[in-house]
């Protein structure tokens, strides 16, 4: 039967359920068995035999965990031909789902004997391809496994947030598939999943040597893959499959402390039909699972092959990774004192992740941030102290705005002065002042005694003055797009255009110009036609002028974004008033199609979304320059733009002034 769980306190309760005659122990097993949906906040339990079972439709509802599954889904008469039975595998005890045709579609159990599903099965063509397991018994998942033809992967879920912390395991062409989508989505946590950890690197038998060489490109590989996530054309790049030549074996004492190694490991890529060569670098097998050392980077197929860590000869004939400034390897490998400054920023990074209390990751920051600090003073060349620089300039602003870090300003202040007595180092000097006045604007902000007109005012006067002071320097191109966001935004959109317009005229090569040029291009549409086409993620055409005659409302969303889904409700009341008058259309600015498909499977929108990859940088946003979401923009059945950032509060007004 159908049960929703008792709640008090705020924390979910799950009764017991007890046996109540001399049945046998199977018997027993089997109605005690409990079929716990937690996500779905609905429990199933078979208490006695002769009661109802759980529905195999109500069953067929439950979805894993992780996005990135195929399963078999049935369909219309499909799911009315579904059954459900209780099963007994072994000591596991629960609930089998299957199809007209006798095939394994589910299968939810309890494993450890204490009357809760525990592990949640999902297969395709009547193989188990992926599991979600309850490993502690708190009704939280924890693990996540694809299993058979769908692969290695095994997630660890150490806080029980539903996002995979570390891979327990994970082959070489997962770990592939895993770097690209990573690079493609911009999602720099998944990226660093991936990565060789310190503790690790510690634990392999490797020479002091290699050991050396595999930090130094660690403490490198956070920046690269940043430099790489943000470079033109990489969002909307699809895995084909791995490539290397054979793994190499640096033999240890005893054949259980050989280490294995791929190196130049290639993943295979396209975009937009063409082929593309991403370099993975190096892999090192831990276990079970092989880490990357590296950020994957594009091949370029006129220069030579990168150089190895481990082994001379590369694995890329006649081609070379186009690597990151930052992520290139240093000649000379760091010296003993250098090196365990790496290695502590590595472990600071790991003891930030899972500090319980902002007064504990303060603390962790300043320290930190005084090791960036020597690795700035000890580093023997210019270009490794630029990138120690600008890691330390972007990661404490960074912090200083979560709230976790406010003592960090004085960090950016000490470094600011000392680098703008240095004409050479202009252009570090303007990053390092623009993160400070950012995070100074940032933490103002958080003061709940703030004058906010006060602190806008502030904030708009130090980027004045930062344009003023390093207008002819690359970071000029992010002050001016910050003027021009905070004016529009305050409704002077006649100044918002003119620093829009300087930033394309002065940068016009930067990825800021192209949000510009939209943004000016969306300011000006109003009383314009707008020519509109995009698809939706089934891959059909979406195109505006289909819709003359009505009303339209174009909402930019992402499922991220709180302000927009509380909009939604809005939305299908007004489709609802207006009838036919009215059409809505969404551009969904999820970082992933399958992000936007989990949110659409959950929650029924009933207008067309137009989707392409790249989130805020994607072509639909850039094209309109939208900076904040929701974006709304009101179009007459003319096809003419009546608003171009229409408030929630004015949508119901505005409708009815145009409306037929």
């Amino acid at each position: 039967m159908l049960r929703h769980p008792a709640i008090a306190d705020g924390v979910f309760h799950r009764e017991r359920v007890t046996e109540t005659s001399d049945e046998s122990m199977e018997g027993s097993m089997y109605r005690r068995c409990w079929f716990v949906l937690v996500a779905a906040a609905i429990w199933w339990m078979p208490a006695r035999t002769e009661a109802a079972g759980p529905s195999a439709q109500a069953a067929l509802q439950l979805k894993p965990v992780q996005a990135d599954v195929d399963y078999d889904v049935p369909t219309g008469d499909e799911v009315e031909a579904c059954k459900i039975e209780a099963k007994k595998l072994g000591k596991a005890v629960g609930w089998e789902v299957s199809n007209g045709q006798g095939v394994t579609l589910r299968r939810f159990l309890d494993t450890n004997g204490d009357n809760k599903v525990d592990m949640w099965c999902y297969f395709a063509g009547g193989i188990e391809v992926y599991r979600d397991i309850d490993s502690d018994g708190n009704g939280k998942v924890d693990q996540y496994r694809w299993l058979n033809t769908a692969g290695t992967r095994w997630g660890i879920d150490t806080n029980e947030d539903g996002k995979i912390d570390k891979w327990q395991a994970i082959s070489p062409e997962e770990v592939a598939y895993e770097a690209v989508k990573a690079l493609a989505d911009s999602d720099e946590q998944r990226f660093l999943r991936l990565l060789l950890s310190a503790d690790e690197l510690k634990q392999l038998p490797l020479s002091e040597e290699h050991a050396t060489k595999v930090a130094e490109h660690l403490a490198k590989a956070r920046s690269a893959f940043r430099a790489a996530a943000t470079a033109a054309g990489l969002s909307d790049v699809d895995w084909v499959q791995f490539n290397a030549n054979r793994p190499g074996v640096i033999p240890g004492d005893t054949a259980s402390a050989d280490v294995y190694v791929y190196e130049n490991a290639l993943a295979f890529t396209e975009r937009k039909g063409e082929p593309l060569q991403l370099l993975l670098g190096t892999l090192v097998r831990v276990g079970n699972a092989w880490r990357l050392v590296d950020a994957p980077s594009p091949v370029s197929a006129e220069t030579a092959s990168a150089e190895g860590i481990f082994f001379t000869p590369p694995a890329v004939a006649s081609a070379t990774p186009q690597v990151p400034e930052a992520a290139s390897t240093a000649q000379n490998a760091p010296n003993a004192e250098l090196q365990k400054l790496i290695e502590a920023i590595a472990d600071m990074d790991q003891a930030i992740a899972s500090a319980s209390s902002l007064e504990q990751q303060a603390e962790l920051y300043e320290k930190r941030t005084q090791i960036l600090e020597q690795l700035i003073a000890k580093s023997e060349t210019e270009q490794d102290r630029a990138m120690w620089i600008r890691q330390l300039a972007d990661e404490t602003s960074a912090a200083v705005q979560s709230g976790a870090f406010p003592k960090g300003i004085d960090h950016l202040k000490a470094l600011y002065e000392a680098l703008k007595k240095d004409p050479k180092r202009k252009e570090l000097a303007a990053l390092v002042r623009l993160r400070q006045i950012t995070a100074e604007y940032g933490l103002a902000i958080q003061d709940p005694k703030a004058d906010y007109a006060k602190v806008q005012e502030t904030w708009m006067s130090n980027l004045e003055g930062f344009v003023k002071d390093y207008g002819d320097v690359p970071a000029a191109a992010e002050a001016m797009l910050q003027l021009g966001i905070s004016l529009e935004y305050a409704g002077e959109t006649e100044k918002a255009q003119q620093w829009y317009q300087q930033l394309v005229d002065r940068f016009p090569n930067s990825p800021d110009a192209a949000k510009a040029k939209g943004a000016i291009r969306r300011l000006n549409l109003v009383g314009q036609r707008l020519e509109l086409q995009g698809h939706d993620p089934q891959g059909g055409l979406v195109d505006l002028s289909a819709y003359r005659g009505k009303v339209v409302l174009i909402q930019f969303w992402a499922s991220w974004c709180e302000p927009c889904k509380q909009d939604m409700p809005l939305l299908k009341d007004l489709i609802s008033r207006y009838g036919s008058k009215l059409a809505v259309i969404g551009i969904n600015l999820d970082n992933s199609a399958d992000q936007l498909k989990s949110f659409l499977a959950e929650n029924r929108l009933p207008w067309p979304q137009i989707f392409e990859e790249g989130g805020l940088d994607s072509k639909p946003a850039t094209d309109l320059g939208v900076f904040t979401l929701p974006t709304v923009i009101l179009v007459d059945p003319e096809g003419r733009v009546v608003s171009c950032n229409l408030s929630t509060a004015g949508i119901d007004e505005q409708i009815k002034s145009i409306v037929r």
